[in-house]
């Protein structure tokens, strides 16, 4: 009985889409789409260690821990968009 359940959940598994340049772009839209909903959200920023590059005045107070929050809310995003698209045929 056990091994007919498992099965059956093993044959439900969806298909994704290949890594192509489609993936890619909607990665980095996604990407792009969480930097900017976190440079606006995020209330106490600047607090931790600073970005070793020159950055514009508008970004001042975007430093490490602002730029890997928002990087890993855009894969998170990212990956939804991706399986969204892909079960809809789209990619």
């Amino acid at each position: 009985m056990n091994f007919l359940v498992l099965s059956n959940l093993l044959g439900n598994i969806p298909q994704t889409v290949q890594w192509n340049l489609n993936v890619a772009l909607v990665m980095i839209s996604a990407n792009l789409v969480a930097v900017f909903i976190g440079r606006v959200a995020i209330q106490k920023a600047g607090i931790g260690p600073d970005l070793p590059v020159d950055k514009p005045a508008l970004w001042k107070k975007f430093g490490l821990p602002e730029l890997l929050a928002t990087l890993s809310f855009g894969h998170i995003l990212g990956a939804g968009f991706v399986l969204g698209l892909s079960n809809a045929g789209l990619l």
